[in-house]
């Protein structure tokens, strides 16, 4: 493994633990709202044709990530590992960017005959300049990165989100938009780790109320139609049927949805709090353009 950090030997090697994409239409949301942020997050330039991510351990149980420019190559190996098949990701040391101290996202496994995983300890060399090692975002509180891993979760797990909300029983949230006296959206439903996001049952309504961010969420994605957001900001990714799920975030607010049902939204005003939006009069217009102009895997 090598790269641009002198702390990683150029000859030890990388026990490969699980891979990421990093492009405009697929990157880890923890890093930021869109793809420039993603980047900025590990000192990267925003390259259209993105990176891959590799996180593994190095013969001391050290965990790195390595920054890849072989985006197809990572894609090749997270598609066989989805597969159930193995796959040896090993990037040619030509293809690596930068290794980056610790891991960005949790990871659940470790390489096996070293020792427990463990941030590098800075080199010899190191001048207090060195990047401070990645690490996950706290999940026992509430914040950007929270919220935005929480939409992530509820678009993986879309069917059993919906399947506890009777769109008609909820009154619509998409008309808080172009109506101040219209109905809020439902009631929430409390959030969890992103990573085990699991519906419980609905919990009772927020004590703050929710109008204002829904209204004001609504907006922003409104705007994006007239005012393109960054590349990343709007991403829209298979859903079963003829539907696609769309990915949103802006200033505070997350946004889950498909494009033939409703939408929900999470708000760093209102901490662990999911709050649906109905079909309403507006909703499926709005997602259908932000569709068209939002970024899709290739």
């Amino acid at each position: 493994m090598t790269g641009t950090d002198d702390a990683v030997a150029d000859d030890d090697a990388l026990y490969v633990l699980t891979a990421v994409l990093l492009t405009p239409a697929q990157f880890p949301s923890v890093l930021g709202d869109d793809y420039p942020a993603a980047c900025a997050a590990l000192g990267l330039e925003p390259y259209a044709e993105g990176y891959g991510l590799v996180l593994g351990q190095d013969s001391d149980g050290a965990r790195w990530t390595v920054v890849v420019d072989d985006v197809s190559l990572v894609a090749v190996a997270i598609a066989s590992w989805d597969c159930g098949m193995e796959y040896d990701l090993s990037p040619d040391d030509g293809s690596v960017v930068r290794a980056l101290p610790g891991w960005p996202l949790a990871v659940a496994v470790a390489a096996p005959g070293v020792p427990a995983p463990h941030d590098p300890e800075p080199g010899p060399e190191a001048d207090g300049r060195d990047p401070a090692a990645l690490s996950p975002p706290d999940t026992d509180v509430w914040g950007p990165a929270q919220r935005r891993l929480g939409a992530d979760a509820i678009a993986a797990q879309w069917a059993a989100w919906r399947a506890q909300m009777d769109d008609e029983a909820s009154p619509s949230a998409a008309q808080a938009g172009e109506e101040d006296d219209a109905a809020a959206a439902g009631e929430g439903a409390q959030a969890a780790d992103g990573a085990g996001l699991v519906p419980e049952e609905v919990s009772p309504p927020p004590a703050r109320d929710p109008r204002p961010g829904i209204r004001r969420a609504l907006a922003e994605a409104r705007g994006y139609l007239d005012d393109p957001p960054p590349p990343g900001r709007v991403r829209s990714s298979f859903a079963p049927g003829d539907a696609r799920m769309i990915r949103a975030d802006g200033p505070g607010w997350s946004m889950v949805a498909r494009t033939d049902d409703i939408a929900f939204l999470l708000l760093d005003e209102v901490p662990g709090e999911i709050l649906p939006v109905g079909r309403g009069p507006e909703l499926p217009g709005l997602l259908t353009a932000l569709d068209a102009m939002a970024v899709r895997p290739s």
